[in-house]
């Protein structure tokens, strides 16, 4: 069962779930046994909740009394440590939170509950989600299921991690620069930055915002549209909502076929350079969908222009949601910190130039919308890198003006609030995953994770090999 379990789409277990062929409270069984096996080494589950073996119990007993069980029957979730969970511990991967147990279930953990998934508990993350690799002072560094002595990517580094090494069958998380589709990307699963609002963020210390997103990671790019379909659409208790499209995001991501799409691709929208082994199975996985019946182009899309908006936004951003901490921020770590300063040091002049930056890249997209049906561009410029780095120094051999610019190929996708997947293209020389992303045009995201279907259907990485914990 273990390794079933580990290969196994949630769809597909949820099929074998509601057929009465697999138990909920198997399921979770067997997840609870891989992290005893693989978390001590991973670190990707921080807290567990006490409840989850009743919440499954619960299940197998309304589909034994012949009830609907709900969209996500018995898939064990695991929720992102800024996401709060009622009862659990809630730390935001911070110290000054170490010992902050919630209150309340956050909007997107009430919808997946109604739709019937198991939350097993809560995944790593950098201090408030703050850095796309996922270490903080509570918890410690989170790994790559893949290859331990690496990055599993951020801030939803614990979720993509839990999900490869089969601990989870789904990964909620959330997106401002990056953090669903870097830690997707680095550990080989799928991860969609959602149109912002499809899935209203709620509570936030920032309600109007447009730049992070809450959204989900899954084993297989159906998986991801399952979830949303349970958890997309307006909220009364959140400003910023979307109307999902009326048809299911599932039904969409069936229909999907390759023949008639036009898919541009640019190998470096960033200008900062790409691996040339992370481009090069990126155009293997194009080279399928064209023999498919795509049509792909390759093309000049260059964003580098844009990157000082999105850093100007950001810290506008990381000011408003610690707001209410910033009389502590002595006590945050340097990322966090830094991020904050930076914010502080803008003005109202940096702020409008940065909005009109944004909707100039909104306009490009629509442009290359008229011509073409996706973007796909690598989601990372580099591999993994070494776990116990804060981000790697180089990019193709050249060094980085900031600390931030190896995920610029990301953070510049979240500027226009499109929908933007991350799928495995397929694994490098050494046995990496390469995530490749596919931005959408407005109210896509079932036709990109369709693309991103067949792209692992075509690729199939299938599955880390690995090692047991010491301690196991």
């Amino acid at each position: 069962m273990s390794e079933q379990l580990a290969t196994s789409g949630a769809r597909e277990l949820v099929r074998r779930i509601t057929a009465c062929e697999l138990s909920p409270v198997e399921l979770l069984e067997e997840c609870l046994a891989r992290i005893r096996a693989y978390n001590g080494r991973l670190n990707a589950v921080v807290t567990l909740s006490r409840t989850a073996l009743e919440q499954a119990r619960e299940i197998e007993r309304r589909l034994e009394r012949g009830e609907e069980a709900g969209p996500l029957a018995g898939l064990p979730v695991g929720i992102k440590d800024v996401t709060p969970v009622a009862g659990l511990r809630h730390t935001y991967g911070s110290a000054l939170y170490a010992d902050h147990v919630a209150e309340h279930d956050a909007l997107v953990v009430q919808r997946l509950r109604d739709a019937g998934a198991v939350i097993l508990g809560k995944t790593n993350t950098p201090e408030f989600a703050t850095g796309g690799n996922t270490f903080n002072e509570v918890f410690g560094v989170t790994r790559n299921p893949w290859n331990p002595r690496l990055s599993a990517g951020g801030s939803t580094g614990g979720g993509a991690a839990a999900l490869a090494s089969g601990m989870i069958a789904l990964a909620e998380g959330t997106d401002l620069g990056g953090s669903l589709r870097i830690p997707a990307s680095f550990c080989g699963v799928v991860g969609l930055r959602p149109t912002p609002g499809l899935v209203p963020t709620w509570p936030s210390d920032y309600p109007y915002d447009t730049m992070q997103v809450t959204g989900l990671m899954g084993r297989r790019a159906e998986d991801v549209a399952l979830a949303l379909d349970a958890v997309a659409g307006p909220s009364p208790l959140a400003p910023v909502g979307q109307v999902p499209d009326l048809r299911p995001l599932l039904e969409q991501v069936d229909e999907t076929e390759p023949t008639g799409l036009r898919i541009a691709w640019c190998e470096d929208i960033a200008g900062i350079g790409v691996d040339a082994r992370i481009a090069s199975v990126c155009r293997e996985a194009l080279d399928a969908l064209a023999a498919a019946g795509a049509q792909v182009e390759e093309i000049e899309f260059d964003l580098s222009w844009a990157r000082e908006a999105f850093l100007i936004l950001r810290g506008f951003w990381m000011v408003t949601q610690h707001r209410g901490r910033l009389e502590q921020r002595d006590r945050f770590g340097d990322n966090l910190r830094g991020n904050i300063e930076a914010g502080l040091k803008l003005g109202a002049r940096d702020f409008a130039a940065a909005e009109q930056t944004r909707g100039e890249v909104w306009d490009r997209f629509r442009k290359l919308f008229a011509h073409f049906d996706f973007l796909a561009t690598p989601t990372m410029a580099v591999p993994p890198f070494p776990a116990e780095e804060n981000y790697p120094a180089t990019i193709a051999g050249r060094a980085m003006e900031t600390y931030v610019d190896w995920i610029a190929p990301t953070f510049l996708l979240s500027l226009p609030g499109l929908p933007v997947a991350s799928v495995p293209a397929g694994l490098d020389e050494s046995g990496l995953p390469v995530g490749m992303q596919l931005v959408a045009p407005p109210a896509g995201e079932g036709r990109a994770l369709g693309v991103a279907a067949r792209v692992q259907e075509a690729r199939d990485i299938g599955v880390p090999r690995l090692e047991r914990s010491m301690t196991a």
